[in-house]
């Protein structure tokens, strides 16, 4: 196996269209890393260029120490699995998980050992002489893996391999998932928009938006400290309640979050993270604060009436009117019931802050935060506006002349 470092990495396809911007990334051997992120954030163009199925317009890749920028994709000894079975029909299961290492012409033995031993991680033993359209959906998506994990290769990019099997085939393809990197100590790296998918199978996740890396880091640590809006509002279900315009002001025993009327007191801890507190306080200087459903409570607080509930996850939730202009979404007691009376209680040590302008936490990390030792949990993402400028200075590059596809 062997880990991966990404430098620079960006493409731009002949239109002009941004697909990767200054992508820089290391991950370790063994890892498993997800990659999530809206439609068109570059998750399948980032596996595209570390297989060399895509060109890189600028930056390093480098696999397990060797810069593969311009390696051919056989050359590279990476597997990619689809999010499509791509299985070939004509072929047995047994004839599909060899194909690869036929055709790096490994001997018989070896090549009948490794899809045996795949098979049977997999549990596929059984029907390694049957053909694909014979298999239910999980079955060809273990053949598919099977054909990827019989060539031992040294890494493994997952292409949202299970984002067409229905409920219950998911849960199950995960595990399968989960279990096979375990057992295989394999390096790999999936890439999905399912985000609670990568929250509970991958050790550190990659936020992604159009081409551009937001933040690297654990889950718990996504979740507790997102480094700008649109981490925030990415991780965690249902959406966090996003306050724009706010202001923060001195009050009676500490600081209070300002919005549409209503104050919300924040903790003496959260309160001391607070980052240039003399740009903030009092300024008038408009933040953004963030408040996730969870984290607010019903009991003595804030006024409010109940104007709609929904069930997610077996919880239920309810927005809540504070008045006129402010509702927050907050997690409700069994029997909540549209129209009635509450009253609010934010966590006061659990919102979350970012500039007005730049969309950027304003809060320091306190002893909460588990430091993973990489450098990408350390790197501040672009403030907003940045992308879309440093965006419009990427020019693609003119392919060489006499260059031959690859």
């Amino acid at each position: 196996m062997a880990g991966l470092v990404l430098k620079d990495v960006s493409k731009l396809y002949p239109s002009g269209a941004l697909a990767l911007c200054k992508v820089n990334l290391e991950i370790s051997d063994r890892e498993f890393i997800a990659v999530v992120g809206s439609e068109k954030s570059g998750k399948t163009t980032l596996l595209r260029v570390i297989a060399g199925l895509d060109e890189v317009t600028s930056g390093q890749i480098i696999i397990d120490g060797k810069d593969v920028s311009d390696v051919p994709p056989k050359d590279r000894d990476v597997a990619m699995i689809f999010r499509n079975d791509t299985l070939y029909n004509s072929l047995n299961v047994y004839d599909n998980m060899a194909y690869g290492l036929r055709m790096r012409r490994a001997p018989q033995a070896a090549v009948d050992a490794r899809v045996k031993a795949a098979a049977e991680i997999l549990g596929l033993s059984d029907v390694l002489g049957r053909k694909p359209k014979t298999l239910t959906s999980s079955q060809r998506q273990c053949v598919a893996l099977g054909r990827a994990i019989a060539r031992e290769p040294k890494l493994y990019l997952l292409d949202d391999p299970i984002a067409g099997l229905d409920g219950k085939l998911k849960e199950q393809m995960r595990s399968v998932i989960v279990n096979l990197q375990a057992r295989m100590n394999g390096t790999f790296i999936y890439a999905t928009k399912n985000v609670n998918e990568a929250l509970t199978m991958a050790t550190r996740v990659v936020v992604m938006r159009e081409g551009v890396v937001q933040q690297v880091d654990t889950p718990a640590n996504l979740y507790d400290y997102p480094a700008n809006v649109y981490v925030a509002l990415l991780i965690g279900s249902p959406d966090i309640n996003i306050l724009g315009g706010a202001t923060l002001e001195e009050c009676e025993g500490g600081v209070a979050l300002v919005y549409n009327g209503c104050k919300f007191a924040l903790s003496e801890e959260l309160a001391a993270r607070i980052q240039n507190r003399e740009e903030y306080i009092g300024t008038g200087r408009q933040v953004i604060a963030g408040i996730r459903p969870e984290d607010i409570t019903f009991g003595e607080g804030l006024s409010a009436v109940v104007s709609a509930t929904e069930e997610a996850d077996g919880k239920l939730y309810a927005e809540c009117a504070l008045n006129e202009k402010t509702s927050l979404l907050a997690l409700a007691p069994q029997g909540t019931q549209k129209g009635q009376g509450v009253t609010l209680r934010p966590d006061g040590g659990r919102i979350c802050l970012f500039d007005g302008d730049t969309r950027l936490t304003i809060l320091k990390r306190d002893g909460g935060y588990a430091s993973t030792g990489y450098a990408d949990a350390d790197k501040c993402p672009m403030a907003y506006g940045e992308e879309e400028e440093l965006k419009k200075s990427l020019k693609p590059l003119p392919a060489p002349a006499g260059k031959k596809k690859k």
